[in-house]
C-alpha cells in the first residue's frame, strides 16, 4: 500500500493530482502540502514551505511516507520576472525533496519540461535524448533537475522517475504562470466573450497534453517496473502540437462566432520560439507504455462541455 506525500499540491498539477491519487490509493493515504491553506480540506493536508528541509522530513517521517511527488515550483514566466527567487525555490526545494527521499528511502517524482530544451534543439520530433541549452531560469532549473534525479539514482539508489511535461490543459485550475497559459486562457474568453486576444504569435507550435494524461503519466511511470526504465529522468511524453490559430479553429466548430486576435507578449513569445515544435515520445511508449488518450479534437470538445457547466454553476450561485 503506497502512502504518497505531494507538495506544491494546490498548483495546476497538484490539485488535480491529488484527487486522483486520493481516488486511486485511498484517501489516508496521501498526504496534500503546500505553502498556503487548502480553501476546502477533503483529506490530509499541512502546511509546508519546501525550502525548509527539516519540516518536510518531519511530514514525510511521522505520515509514514515511501513516495514524494514533488511539484512546488515557480513556472516559467514568473520565474523569468524574478529569476533569483525561481533559482532559489526550484532548486532548493528539489534538494530538500531529494535529501528526504534518501534518508528515508522513498520513490521519489518531479516533472521536467519541455522548457528543459533550447533554440538549439533540433525543432521537429525533438528525440529523447538530444542537445539541451535552454535560455530560460525555469529551463536552466529543468535541466539540473533532471541531471540531479539522475544523480541521486546513480549515487545513493533513489528511485527517481520524471516526465518532460509539454503545456498542461485543464477546465479545473486556473493558469499558473507558464507561457502554454494561453492555451487554457482561449477557452474561458471562448465561453465568455467569444473571442481571445493571444499573446502567441499565430504560427508558434508548441507541445500540448490534456490534464487526464498527464495525471494518469505520473501514476503509470510510478508503477512501472524499476528494471525496465532506461531514460527515467527524464521522459519525453506528448499528446499533440498546435499553434494558437488552429486550436481556435477547434473552438469555431462548438462555438461558430468566436474571433481570435493577436497581442505579441515578447518575453512569453521568446520562451515559446526557443522551445520545440513537438516532440518524440517513442521511449516512453517503448520503456513504460505511455500512451496518450486526448487529442486536439476530443480535448477542445470536453473542455467546452465541462467549462460551460462550470462557468453556468458560477454565474448562477
Amino acid at each position: 500500500m503506497r502512502r504518497i506525500i505531494v507538495t506544491g499540491a494546490l498548483g495546476q498539477i497538484g490539485s488535480e493530482l491529488v484527487m486522483k491519487l486520493w481516488d486511486t490509493y485511498g484517501t489516508d493515504a496521501v498526504l496534500a502540502t503546500d505553502i498556503r491553506k487548502a480553501e476546502t480540506n477533503t483529506g490530509p493536508f499541512a502546511i509546508l514551505d519546501v525550502n525548509d528541509g527539516k519540516h518536510l522530513y518531519e511530514l514525510a517521517k511521522d505520515f509514514r511516507a515511501d513516495t514524494i511527488i514533488h511539484l512546488a515550483a515557480l513556472l516559467s514566466a514568473k520565474a523569468e520576472i524574478t529569476p533569483l527567487k525561481a533559482w532559489n525555490l526550484n532548486m532548493g526545494g528539489l534538494v530538500n525533496s531529494l535529501e528526504v527521499a534518501r534518508e528515508l528511502n522513498m520513490q521519489f517524482f518531479t516533472p521536467s519540461s519541455i522548457a528543459a530544451f533550447g533554440p538549439s534543439t533540433p525543432k521537429d520530433n525533438t528525440p529523447q535524448e538530444t542537445l539541451q541549452r535552454p535560455t530560460t531560469m525555469y529551463g536552466i532549473n529543468k535541466v539540473a533537475g533532471e541531471l540531479l534525479g539522475e544523480y541521486y539514482f546513480k549515487r545513493f539508489g533513489v528511485d527517481t522517475r520524471s516526465v518532460r511535461f509539454p503545456g498542461l490543459i485543464s477546465h479545473l485550475t486556473l493558469p499558473g504562470g507558464g507561457t502554454t497559459d494561453y492555451a487554457v486562457e482561449i477557452f474561458y474568453k471562448a465561453i465568455e466573450e467569444g473571442r481571445y486576444e493571444s499573446y502567441i504569435a499565430q504560427g508558434s507550435y508548441m507541445d500540448m497534453m490534456y490534464i487526464p494524461d498527464a495525471l494518469q503519466s505520473i501514476i503509470d511511470l510510478m508503477e512501472a517496473d524499476g528494471s525496465k526504465l532506461i531514460h527515467r529522468n527524464a521522459y519525453n511524453i506528448s499528446a499533440m502540437s498546435f499553434e494558437p490559430g488552429e486550436i481556435a479553429t477547434e473552438i469555431k466548430k462548438h462555438i461558430p462566432s468566436f474571433d481570435i486576435s493577436y497581442n505579441v507578449d515578447p518575453v512569453r513569445q521568446a520562451i515559446a520560439d526557443s522551445w520545440p515544435n513537438s516532440i518524440d515520445s517513442t521511449i516512453a511508449q517503448e520503456e513504460w507504455g505511455f500512451k496518450a488518450q486526448y487529442d486536439l479534437a476530443k480535448m477542445t470538445a470536453d473542455m467546452i462541455e465541462k467549462l460551460r457547466r462550470k462557468l453556468k454553476k458560477k454565474t448562477s450561485s
